[in-house]
């Protein structure tokens, strides 16, 4: 291989590598360098804010879910109590038809 395809560039394998090759590869390796930590801290941030986003989505996750919960539980609370009420008022309204029949009882008892 005569090295032909390698022509022209900084690092002429044909011929002697000088200083300024050699400074150039540097800057090119040092360059290099530069744009691998870069793309390696941007990929750590990125890890990061992709494990920031997923705790962030739990946890409004288990908020909405204790807002429904005590939205039900108040909820379940009114039904419960309403009920009761129903109850109670069932109960007052057969108190209150059963009043007269006694009193008219006692009155017979008079006669």
């Amino acid at each position: 291989m005569s090295g032909v395809a390698l022509a022209g560039l900084p690092a002429d394998l044909t011929g002697v590598i000088g200083q300024t090759e050699i400074d150039a590869m540097t800057a090119g390796i040092n360059a290099v360098n530069s744009a691998v930590s870069r793309i390696g801290t941007g990929g750590k941030a990125l890890d990061t804010h992709l494990s920031f986003i997923s705790k962030l989505q739990d946890t409004i996750d288990a908020g909405v879910g204790l807002l429904v919960d005590a939205d039900i539980a108040k909820e379940s609370a009114r039904l419960q109590a309403l009920q009761v009420r129903q109850q109670l008022t069932i109960y007052a309204l057969g108190i209150a038809n059963s009043q007269p029949s006694m009193l008219l009882q006692l009155f017979r008892g008079l006669n």
